[in-house]
């Protein structure tokens, strides 16, 4: 019978500002600066779309609701996540944020093809639009995000989630540019047109969003392996591990936004002790891979062939 012997080595114990050994904090107050901002930007392109008849405010207006969604989730993650678990909920509230996630993307996507139905139907009969007036709301529009992207480019270096939101804010920026070209043609040509066809372009990019919002929520739930993970070069790092024969039932998933979970048997060489060989195996997950929850069953002999294996 082989003996084995079973870790399990956890995150940092969290306070309400450092979790998994990260401080957060800056990164909440830059989220909750960021995600006033466009609010108020959003409803105010909202308004000046009515008022104007600006198919293209509109539909930018739309686009920054997408934004301030994924800002809002992103500070609302950081925020549920101070809830400690419970033995009901071992992993505590960290699910929350990819359920709204998921929810939000798919009405985003409905949103999109409504403005999309708009665009055709103007684009076959154009309306006027007070060109002016909408210049000024996207010039606002624009400067707001480019003071959120300013906000969020420094924590866009230190947390995933920070930086899906720093690209939300460019991708605003960039709908803010478009409502502005087409405000200067309207309002130089009388090109009537150009508006419901930048609402398009806007769309495409609220789609897009939407859509890789969606694919990475569907991803957490069904416990895929991050995008950012090669799960056979991080087997082939722990497998040279000093002390480790070879590593099997290798398994990496995604608990929330930027917070990752491992496990893995580990098969030793002789009589290495134990203790430092879970440690050096620890070390690598966090170090070269930034998994800090990791559960590692060390084995003196393999028993890979009484189990289901997925990566070998």
């Amino acid at each position: 019978m082989a003996h084995d012997c079973h870790a399990h080595h956890p995150a940092p114990v969290r306070n309400s500002d450092r979790w998994y050994g990260i401080d957060r904090s800056e990164s909440a107050r830059s989220l909750r600066l960021a995600l006033g901002l466009t609010s108020v930007v959003m409803v105010a392109e909202f308004l000046g779309g009515l008022w104007t008849n600006s198919l293209a405010l509109l539909a930018d207006s739309a686009h920054m609701l997408v934004d301030a969604a994924a800002l809002a989730l992103s500070w609302f993650g950081l925020w549920f996540m101070r809830r400690p678990a419970t033995p009901e909920k071992t992993y505590g509230y960290f699910r929350v944020e990819i359920l709204a996630a998921l929810l939000n993307g798919a009405g985003l996507v409905v949103i999109a093809f409504f403005i999309l139905l708009e665009a055709y139907e103007r684009l076959l009969a154009p309306e006027p639009v007070r060109s002016l007036e909408m210049l000024i709301v996207a010039f606002v529009g624009l400067i707001a995000n480019l003071i959120c992207a300013w906000v969020l480019h420094a924590g866009s270096r230190e947390s995933l989630n920070v930086h899906g939101a720093f690209l939300h804010v460019v991708g605003d920026a960039i709908g803010s540019l478009g409502a502005i070209l087409a405000g200067t043609t309207i309002l130089l040509w009388q090109s009537y047109w150009v508006d419901p066809l930048v609402s398009v372009m806007v769309s495409g990019l609220i789609l897009i969003s939407s859509w890789r919002l969606v694919k990475d929520s569907v991803l957490v739930l069904l416990e895929g392996t991050p995008s950012h993970i090669n799960l056979l070069a991080m087997k082939e790092e722990l497998s040279r591990v000093e002390g480790v024969d070879s590593v099997h039932d290798l398994h990496v998933w995604t608990l929330t936004s930027g917070v990752h979970a491992m496990t893995c048997h580990a098969v030793v060489k002789g009589n290495q002790n134990r203790h430092q060989i879970l440690e050096r195996l620890s070390a690598v997950s966090r170090g070269n891979f930034n998994i800090h929850h990791s559960t590692i069953q060390i084995e003196e002999e393999d028993l890979r062939g009484n189990e289901t294996n997925f990566c070998h």
